[in-house]
C-alpha cells in the first residue's frame, strides 16, 4: 500500500469490526464512525454521556440510530466499560473519545478488565507525506517516554505487526539517532546497533533492522549515496524507530503542520488494536485509524483462528 486511501479501501474487503467508544460525546469521533459505518468497515458501541452524545449528534445531523448508546456520565466508568466490552469480546477495536488519555490508557491496563498482554504498549504511526513514493511508520510518538533496548525491540515488533497489516512483507525498519557509527558517548547509538544485531541474530524476525541511522540516509537515498551507506534500510526504510516519545512528538507534529501528509495511528501490544488519535486530530485522521485497526484487527483473529487449529 502506498497511499492511506487504499488502507481504507482494503479495509472495505474485510468482515467489519465493532468499535467500543470510551467517553463518546466527541464531534470528530462521532463523525468518524458514522463515517465508518457508511463505508461498512465497522459498527461502533457508544459508551458516554448519552444526553451529550445525542446532543452534538443532533446538532451535526450525525445519524445515530445503527449506533448502540450505553449511558456512562462518569468518564473513569465510560473507560472500564468500553474495554470490558473489547475484553468480553462483544468489540474488536477500542476507541477514545473526549477524555483524557492517561484515564484512557489507565483502563486499557487495568488488572481485571483490561487489555495486558505483558507487552510493551507502543504508539504506530503510519503517514503519507506528499512527495514520498511509499508509506511510512514511525513509533513511538506517545506511550514510552525513554525505552531501553528490550522495550525498543518490542516497539520494532509492534510496528513490524502494523506494516505486514498494510501488506509489506519485509519492513526495512531504521532505528534513528543523530549518527550513523556507534559513538560510546551517545548511548542510543549503541542500543540502535545492538537491535540491528538482534535482528542479525534472529531476535526480531520478520524485517531489516539498521542502527544506528540519521534520518536523512533512512529516507534519502540521494543522501545515503552521498554519504556512502551501504545498508538496504538506507533511502528505503519503511519503518522509523525514534529515540524517545519527545522526537517521536516533535516528528509527528513536524509532518503535520509542516507538510501535506494524511496520518492513522494505533496502539498495538494489547489484546485488540487501541485507537489514542489526538483531541485535536480531525475526523479524516480518526477515520484512517479507525481503518487501520480494521486491518490490524482482521489479522489478530487470523492468528487466533490459526493458534485453535493447531
Amino acid at each position: 500500500m502506498k497511499k492511506i486511501s487504499e488502507i481504507l479501501e482494503y479495509a472495505k474487503n474485510l468482515k467489519p469490526k465493532t468499535i467500543a467508544v470510551a467517553v463518546a460525546q466527541d464531534l470528530e469521533v462521532l463523525s468518524a464512525v458514522s463515517q465508518a459505518k457508511r463505508a461498512g468497515i465497522a459498527n461502533a458501541i457508544l459508551v458516554g454521556d448519552k444526553g451529550k452524545i445525542e446532543e452534538i449528534a443532533r446538532q451535526n445531523a450525525i445519524p445515530l440510530s445503527e449506533f448502540e448508546i450505553i449511558d456512562v456520565k462518569d468518564v473513569s466508568d465510560s473507560c472500564i466499560k468500553a474495554v470490558s466490552l473489547v475484553s468480553e469480546g462483544k468489540a474488536q477495536i477500542l476507541m477514545k473519545g473526549m477524555v483524557d488519555t492517561s484515564i484512557y490508557l489507565k483502563a486499557v491496563l487495568d488488572k481485571e478488565v483490561g487489555l495486558r498482554t505483558g507487552n510493551t504498549l507502543s504508539s504506530v504511526g503510519v503517514t503519507e507525506i506528499k512527495g514520498y513514493d511509499s508509506l511510512i511508520l514511525f513509533s513511538d510518538a506517545a506511550m514510552n517516554p525513554a525505552p531501553d533496548v528490550n522495550a525498543k525491540k518490542q516497539i520494532i515488533e509492534n510496528a513490524v505487526t502494523v506494516a505486514h497489516a498494510i501488506g509489506i512483507v519485509e519492513p526495512k525498519v531504521a532505528v534513528l539517532s543523530a549518527k550513523e557509527k556507534v559513538d560510546p558517548k551517545v548511548p542510543l547509538t549503541i542500543d540502535a546497533k545492538e537491535l540491528e544485531d538482534m535482528n542479525k541474530r534472529g531476535e526480531i524476525v520478520g524485517c531489516i533492522v539498521a542502527g544506528p541511522i540519521s534520518l536523512d540516509i533512512a529516507v534519502s537515498r540521494e543522501a545515503s549515496t552521498h554519504k556512502g551507506y551501504t545498508n538496504p534500510v538506507g533511502g528505503n526504510a519503511d519503518i522509523l524507530i525514534v529515540p524517545n516519545l519527545e522526537a517521536g512528538n516533535v516528528f509527528y507534529k513536524s509532518i503535520t503542520y509542516f507538510s501535506d501528509s494524511k496520518s492513522a495511528g494505533v496502539i498495538v501490544g494489547a489484546k485488540a488494536p487501541v485507537i489514542v488519535t489526538s483531541r485535536s486530530d480531525n475526523d479524516e485522521t480518526k477515520l484512517n485509524s479507525i481503518a487501520l485497526s480494521v486491518l490490524l484487527a482482521d489479522k489478530f483473529e487470523l492468528v487466533t483462528l490459526l493458534k485453535r487449529v493447531v
